[in-house]
């Protein structure tokens, strides 16, 4: 940690003994870590929002009323989905995603929380991964809630069907309007129970019902550790704020760990 600030340094010690000391860590990340791989944010400067205006917010009830409409739109993007499928598939996992899978590795993160639909933890090689918002690389079933790869899905009639139901397909990705899937909603909520020390990384925590997790946490007694560019709503409750970039701040944390003892 020889590049970081004294005060940062000091915060990271703090951070790795409460990471050291509790019993089940959960990680919740969200676009702050897409970004610094280089996926443009979707609200704020430079967000394709921004550029482009936001998306209908009935999005679910659309695909709904008409699924082959929307599918031939997903398989024939324009604007800004097409600038966020493109940059998807370029992007690579950052040191911060591969210094939670190092958390993962040594045992202290159990789960990780990810608002984020580009794919990069699974990529970086994290295993225990719920994707509430969805994956971009996969498509489910409405009715059953299978996932399959896109690939391994034939797209030549529309709309496509679940192999294994015969249920209507669309992309994992939560549209607007859409609950969260059952499945992982459940396990966030498992999780989050469990928690007794959540590292919230990239994100400020405001999108519901991600946004719950951390308050429940602190809640119940638990530390909060924040890893942000900048304050936010959670920065007044966490028991440490780390501020900086994840991709510089996270790896500096598992070298603390590592030099205490944990790894090394």
């Amino acid at each position: 940690m020889e590049s970081v600030p004294d005060s940062l340094r000091r915060d990271i010690e703090a951070a790795a003994k409460l990471l050291a000391g509790a019993r089940h860590v959960v990680a919740l990340t969200g676009a702050g870590m897409s970004v610094e791989s280089g996926i443009p944010p979707f609200r704020g400067p430079g967000g394709l929002w921004t550029k482009y205006g936001e998306p209908p917010m009935n999005g679910y009830e659309r695909f709904l009323a008409d699924p082959a409409a929307a599918w031939r739109e997903r398989l024939s993007p324009s604007g800004p989905m097409r600038e966020l499928w493109e940059t998807l598939h370029r992007a690579q996992p950052n040191p911060g995603h591969l210094a939670l899978v190092q958390l993962e590795e040594l045992g202290i993160l159990k789960h990780l929380i990810t608002q984020n639909v580009d794919n990069l933890h699974l990529t970086a090689g994290s295993h225990k991964v719920a994707e509430i918002h969805g994956n971009a690389t996969l498509v489910r079933c409405i009715e059953c809630v299978a996932r399959y790869q896109r690939g391994e899905i034939s797209y030549e009639q529309l709309p496509p069907t679940c192999p294994r139901c015969g249920g209507i397909l669309k992309s994992d990705t939560v549209s607007f309007g859409e609950p969260i899937p059952p499945d992982v909603l459940q396990r966030c909520f498992e999780q989050t129970e469990d928690c007794d020390c959540m590292i919230v990384a990239g994100t400020s925590a405001t999108v519901y019902p991600a946004a719950q997790f951390p308050l429940d946490v602190r809640r119940r007694g638990g530390h909060l550790i924040e890893v942000n560019l900048y304050e936010s709503e959670l920065t007044a409750i966490a028991s440490v704020s780390l501020r900086g970039e994840s991709g510089s701040v996270l790896p500096a944390l598992v070298a603390q760990l590592q030099k205490g003892g944990l790894g090394a």
